[in-house]
């Protein structure tokens, strides 16, 4: 049982007989009132964030989630399409609401982390950072660093991130997964 005070961010805790995970939580005084700890929830069945405030005598239950290796296979009218790491033949899929903005990035055989809940699939986790190919890059110009020094490409998946200038087609970028944002360059075409 977790105290109102120990819900912080990135803990899971069950409302309602579902997950929530707390995005962040401030504890708060006012003059003559308890203290109570104001928090934003993200529902991982629906994906809805919602608020809610914890008061002193309040106590829930941390979330037992349950992690398996899967293989992302392909997506198909909205569903996305999974199978077990060690059991190919056991697949399943999940809706567009349980992926997320994450799974833009994910590429055909990625290897993730999928959530359960009850023995119920409810989401993925994927790797922080993942390796893609630049289909499809405008060319530098030189000079043109009035927007900031960077361009929009387009990666192999279809996803399309902001990268300086000097990336080119057929390089082979790092991608932050959480952010959506570019890393590094890991090889050069």
């Amino acid at each position: 049982m977790l105290e109102y005070n120990e819900i912080a961010a990135k803990k899971i805790i069950v409302l309602d007989n579902e997950p929530y995970l707390v995005l962040s939580s401030i504890i708060s005084k006012k003059s003559r009132q308890q203290a109570s700890n104001q928090t934003k929830l993200k529902n991982l069945i629906t994906g809805k964030v919602t608020s809610r405030a914890f008061h002193q005598s309040d106590k829930h239950v941390e979330a037992d989630i349950g992690t398996r290796e899967t293989i992302y296979l392909y997506n198909s009218r909205g569903e996305w399409w999974f199978c077990d790491a060690d059991n190919p033949r056991n697949r399943f899929f999940l809706p567009q609401a349980s992926i997320g903005k994450s799974g833009q990035f994910l590429k055909e055989n990625t290897l993730v982390e999928t959530l359960t809940f009850n023995n119920k699939v409810i989401g993925i986790r994927l790797p922080a950072k993942i390796n893609l190919i630049v289909a499809e890059a405008p060319p530098s110009i030189r000079g043109n660093t009035i927007q900031g020094g960077t361009k929009q490409v387009m990666l192999e998946n279809g996803a399309q991130v902001n990268v300086p200038l000097f990336i080119e087609q057929g390089d082979t970028i790092r991608v932050n997964t959480e952010t959506g944002g570019y890393s590094e360059r890991v090889g050069k075409k």
